[in-house]
């Protein structure tokens, strides 16, 4: 097989034009169009951008194999489908932006926003910079990676309640608390209130020393570790002592009427029946709620049954309450989580078909 390849500018003075592969097979010629595009650096020198020997450069490269790409000084020119030279321009764009908000752009900083940006949705869309929630401590970016996710985001602009159901590992708890961190940080809530069941995860834990909030905390865990990535230390502590933040069981949500407030209430599927009616029954003026939790972890004695099914069915035709249901595709932790939630899968329908 032989190849040539020119290139044809579209006006002499355009960045953007186009390279034309022919590629032949015997007689027959094969065309097969490419664009080219130069992007200009702004705001951002060459060394911060690609880094020490080209370092965050090839990480760029790597995002976007299929695309010749070269830097030279304070220009980037590449060739391929302009659909990737479109995104790639899209990429220098949110490189640069972070660094002027940051003054500082590192490799693991360029990494999370290429991984952002290469999640793509079943419907083949991708992440953009509008998926960023929130920025976290250290210039972390916080954002919805996967398809579901955007739907958890999409679904709380719209509705008051959401239920957000799904498997470990989809982030609908780390996604929920983004966004209450978001509404707090733009004034469209004046707290955010965080509960939990506190239920034992199938183990006696027996009696807990200390007074009642070290008793407490260690099922409210999940719960700080997501505010630790996401605000600073002296900032939320000020939030917690001033009950701007406020984390609690659900069992002391009984009576009260949260106004102002974004609420999560986590791992659903451990609340009984009342128990999710008192916490649905709080919902004040002005208040979001997102559900979230996993029905098949329920940790709640035989005798009892999880109220979050049950909402789940009642609730499902209310106008303003939204249901998003999140699988296997959502996963974000360790590779290994998603196979083996699937393991689990196969052998729970193996036991309905030994059943029947």
């Amino acid at each position: 097989m032989t190849y040539i390849q020119f290139k044809v500018l579209n006006h002499p003075t355009s960045s953007v034009g186009k390279n034309i592969l022919f590629s032949c097979v015997g007689n027959k010629i094969i065309n097969k169009k490419l664009s080219a595009k130069t992007i200009t650096l702004e705001d951002i020198s060459p060394i911060d951008l690609y880094g020490v020997n080209d370092s965050k450069l090839e990480l760029i490269k790597k995002r976007f194999p299929d695309l010749k790409i070269v830097g030279r000084g304070e220009t980037i020119k590449a060739s391929g489908k302009e659909e990737d030279l479109n995104q790639l321009e899209m990429v220098v764009n949110i490189l640069t932006a972070y660094y002027n908000r940051f003054g500082n752009l590192n490799e693991n900083a360029v990494h999370q926003i290429l991984e952002g940006n290469a999640s793509k949705s079943k419907d083949g869309t991708t992440a953009t910079v509008d998926d960023i929630l929130v920025y976290g401590n250290n210039g972390l970016i916080i954002k919805a990676r996967t398809a579901n996710q955007r739907k958890i985001v999409e679904s709380i602009l719209k509705n008051d309640m959401v239920f957000a159901i799904g498997p470990a590992g989809t982030g609908k708890t780390y996604t929920a608390v983004a966004l209450a961190v978001r509404a707090l940080k733009n004034r469209e809530v004046r707290k955010i209130i965080l509960t939990r069941p506190a239920v034992e995860a199938g183990e006696s834990l027996g009696f807990l020393p200390g007074d009642l909030k070290e008793k407490i905390d260690p099922y409210l865990r999940p719960l700080y570790d997501a505010l630790d990535d996401m605000i600073p230390a002296d900032k939320l502590g000020y939030y917690m002592s001033t009950r701007t933040i406020e984390i609690a069981p659900l069992a002391y949500m009984r009576g009260r009427t949260l106004d102002n407030a974004f609420i999560i209430l986590d791992e659903a599927q451990n609340a009984t029946d009342l128990q999710i009616k008192m916490f649905l029954t709080r919902i004040g003026a002005n208040a979001k709620a997102i559900i979230t939790g996993d029905i098949t972890q329920v940790d709640l004695p035989r005798n009892q049954r999880s109220g979050l099914q049950t909402a789940v069915r009642i609730l499902n035709n209310i106008d303003g309450i939204a249901h998003i249901e999140l699988d296997e595709d959502d996963v974000v932790r360790h590779r290994l989580v998603k196979q083996i939630l699937r393991a689990y899968e196969k052998e729970r329908k193996q036991d309905e078909k030994r059943q029947e």
